[in-house]
């Protein structure tokens, strides 16, 4: 029985090189500043990406959450999109916790947020409002890639505005990959980024953030406060860096078979959205529960969902797609 998981690209499990990377790592305490992996990875992603300083922390959320709160303080607002990720998914923590308040709007299909309605969404310097310090954007969202134009429509309008722009770029590389560019081609438009090592790139953990050495400097003392302080880290950094020098460019793999797995489906007659990276999205409505059923008799483990998400990633092979699809298929004759 195969075992193909289909949830996220988070489940992807450390290459037997990221391991080895792992256990020959380096170490000291973080919390001193004193372990060199760590440091390493924070310094190098730093400069590839084009910022001052980075910031290793364990996970996306956190990092997400260390940005908007050194951006912004009690009474302050961002600009974030309706299903963005820092809205949505990451508990209310920088309402809980920071005190700001976030000013969701609907996104678009292309998965960007209409500029108009950003800029009609920042208040007036007026008492009775929040203040606006931060637009969030998100990037890869839902699998979609924003177009460098558009970031740089962004980015016009915040320094217009006087707003920070912070990206959520927990899939910054599938974004970069998909457009053929470097990541700093993305990321020199935001004052700030999060990128996240656990997911397509198959790090076991950790997210950085990236940004000025005085944002870096607030959002280190941040960590401490969340408890995101951790001491020989350098083990986890080690996979991140072996991640990032040995696991971007094999993405394209992932997209590859998002594609496959996506036509297959539409001539299966499931209605599917167009598929970008590495994300499919399929309409199924109230049968997720059964379909799910189904699959698992067959090794193949999604996320029942009314529009259903498969993710591919490192641990999804070409030739499982082939299998996947027949499993559908026979859900559907059904």
């Amino acid at each position: 029985m195969p075992s193909i998981d289909l949830r996220s690209d988070t489940v992807t499990l450390p290459t037997a090189g990221m391991r080895e990377a792992m256990a020959r790592a380096e170490l000291g305490d973080d919390v001193y500043g004193e372990d060199p992996t760590v440091n390493r990875l924070q310094a190098t992603l730093a400069e590839r990406l084009g910022f001052a300083a980075g910031l290793f922390v364990p996970t996306g959320t956190m990092s997400n959450l260390l940005g908007l709160m050194a951006h912004c303080g009690r009474g302050d607002e961002y600009i974030v999109g309706q299903q963005a990720h820092t809205y949505k998914y990451e508990g209310g923590g920088a309402a809980v916790l920071g005190s700001i308040q976030p000013q969701p709007i609907e996104g678009e299909a292309d998965g960007s947020l209409d500029l108009g309605k950003v800029e009609a969404a920042i208040k007036e310097d007026d008492f009775h409002f929040a203040r606006t310090r931060l637009l969030a954007l998100e990037n890869t969202m839902q699998g979609k890639v924003l177009p460098l134009s558009y970031l740089a429509a962004a980015r016009e309008l915040t320094r217009r505005r006087g707003l920070g722009l912070h990206l959520d770029g927990a899939r910054l590389y599938n974004a970069a990959v998909k457009l053929g560019v470097d990541a700093s081609e993305i990321t020199r438009h935001f004052d700030s980024v999060s990128v996240c090592l656990s997911k397509g790139l198959g790090a076991p953990v950790g997210s950085v953030l990236c940004g000025s050495a005085e944002l870096i400097g607030k959002a280190r003392r941040l960590r401490k406060m969340v408890g995101g302080g951790m001491r020989q880290a350098g083990v986890l950094a080690a996979a991140g860096l072996y991640a990032l020098d040995q696991q971007v460019e094999r993405l394209a793999e992932d997209h590859a078979n998002a594609a496959a797995l996506g036509e297959g489906l539409r001539e299966l007659g499931y209605p599917v959205e167009p598929v970008q990276t590495n994300m499919v999205y399929v309409q199924i409505g109230a049968q997720a529960n059964a379909l799910r059923e189904s699959l698992a008799a067959r090794g193949i483990r999604i996320s029942a969902s009314p529009r259903l998400r498969l993710v591919t990633h490192l641990d999804v092979k070409a030739a499982d797609i082939s299998h996947i699809l027949e499993g559908f298929a026979a859900f559907r004759r059904n």
